[in-house]
């Protein structure tokens, strides 16, 4: 944060060869007093117009900052920093109730802040991939030179989740070893599952370092770039306890299907197409609901689903736009290397 933090007392001077300095990063200075309290932005087009208007080098920085500034107070805003994306803000300062600087968002390093905790399912054996998967998880398999599950790391980092679990298993000390160190500047914390818990049992395993209402969960084998932030905004309009992400999925019947009404046929539609949502293996729980599982005994997510609806809890889908392999196969293996050769910055 210092290198983008000027004094208002400090020279214009000093602020250009402040802005010099941060060549290749965001072109901004936070302009603050003594006690760190923010006072405007600056920027070498502010400096250039003063400059023009005869405000001198060696004249303060609190001349020529621009005092009408977008500041958060709270960091996880996702749908004010939103809105601060859309006019072109990169740098956004987050203060807290007596406005000094905490902390620097920059959105050209990440999209948001989703208030949210995150779980990736990673103890499956990967069968059916075998035999690459004898000797190594499914999620460290390399796709393009990076392991599958980094891919959904760094969408985690994008969208400035930091709070994240990955529940290991099969060969879990490979998995352990990876996260040894931060993987996209986020510090993943392993837990061993001892016994088949599901697909959804392990959460109960995650002790959660945050104080946010919600965990996404997802499965560590997916290629996807589904907007976290969409999908977390959804499920706050909703204020739903569940929110499933789905991808359409198309079914062609190759026959003539009847409609009847007792032994009368009331139509025929000649090879009908039927659309529908299918399950994409990225949700987002309410935590309450998460604390019901059970930490010795198998549940599926569907177990878990099903029971939230049974008890009246609201559950909402999410059209999944985009990209979305489930890397299960041999053949979705090579269709998703193929992907990433032709489409590298598909997932940047």
């Amino acid at each position: 944060m210092r290198r983008h933090s000027i004094l208002d007392t400090d020279t214009v001077l000093s602020a250009l060869r402040r802005l010099n300095d941060l060549s290749g990063e965001v072109m901004t200075l936070i302009v603050t007093d003594s006690d760190g309290r923010l006072r405007g932005t600056v920027t070498d087009g502010d400096i250039r117009r003063a400059l023009i208007r005869g405000t001198r080098p060696e004249d303060s920085v609190s001349d020529v900052m621009n005092r009408d500034f977008t500041a958060l107070n709270h960091p996880e805003d996702a749908r004010a920093i939103r809105a601060a994306r859309a006019r072109g803000i990169r740098l956004l300062p987050v203060v807290d109730a007596e406005g000094r600087v905490e902390r620097l968002i920059d959105l050209t390093r990440q999209d948001t802040v989703l208030p949210l905790s995150a779980i990736l399912m990673a103890g499956g054996k990967g069968e059916r991939l075998r035999p690459m998967t004898l000797a190594k998880p499914k999620p460290l398999l390399e796709i393009d030179g990076r392991p599958i599950i980094d891919y959904n790391i760094r969408n985690l980092a994008r969208a400035g989740i930091r709070d994240v679990s990955v529940t290991v298993r099969y060969l879990a000390e490979q998995l352990e070893e990876h996260f040894s160190r931060p993987v996209c500047g986020i510090d993943v914390r392993c837990v061993r599952e001892e016994q088949p818990l599901g697909t959804i049992g392990s959460a109960a395993l995650v002790k959660r370092r945050s104080a946010f209402a919600d965990t996404l969960v997802m499965n560590s084998d997916l290629l996807t770039n589904v907007s976290l932030e969409e999908m977390y905004l959804r499920h706050a309009e909703e204020q739903a306890d569940v929110t499933i992400a789905a991808i359409p999925y198309a079914v062609s019947v190759p026959y003539a299907i009847l409609s009847t009404d007792g032994p009368r046929v009331t139509a025929l539609s000649e090879k009908p197409t039927y659309s529908h949502f299918a399950n994409a293996g990225i949700y987002i729980f309410s935590n309450r609901l998460l604390d019901t599982l059970p930490t010795d005994c198998r549940t599926d997510a569907t177990d878990l689903i099903e029971k939230a609806i049974a008890d009246g809890m609201k559950v909402v889908h999410f059209p999944l736009n985009g990209t979305w392999i489930d890397i299960g196969s041999p053949a979705d293996f090579r269709h998703a290397e193929e992907l990433m050769r032709h489409h590298r910055k598909w997932l940047a």
